[in-house]
């Protein structure tokens, strides 16, 4: 069984992924991290490419241009919509 996040969890990650899809250069390299965490769980939902920036994401924060932090945002901010 795998662990799901709670309400106030997913709360806060919608959250961060709202302000990084307006803001994306000014996240600091933790919620970087959280973000592409989560992106990296998502074994069917994400797409090979939302995989890969992640896994860059969670090696090197800040070595991901804004456009990717843009990416697993939308990933995130999607998942609301698809369920």
């Amino acid at each position: 069984m795998t662990d799901k996040p709670t309400a106030a969890a997913r709360e806060h990650m919608h959250k961060l992924a709202a302000r990084g899809l307006k803001e994306p250069k000014l996240l600091q390299k933790e919620e970087v991290i959280a973000l592409a965490q989560h992106v990296a769980k998502e074994h069917g939902r994400a797409s090979g490419t939302e995989h890969e920036i992640a896994k860059k994401a969670e090696h090197n924060p800040e070595g991901v241009t804004a456009a990717e932090i843009q990416a697993l945002c939308a990933h995130v901010t999607g998942e609301r919509t698809a369920r």
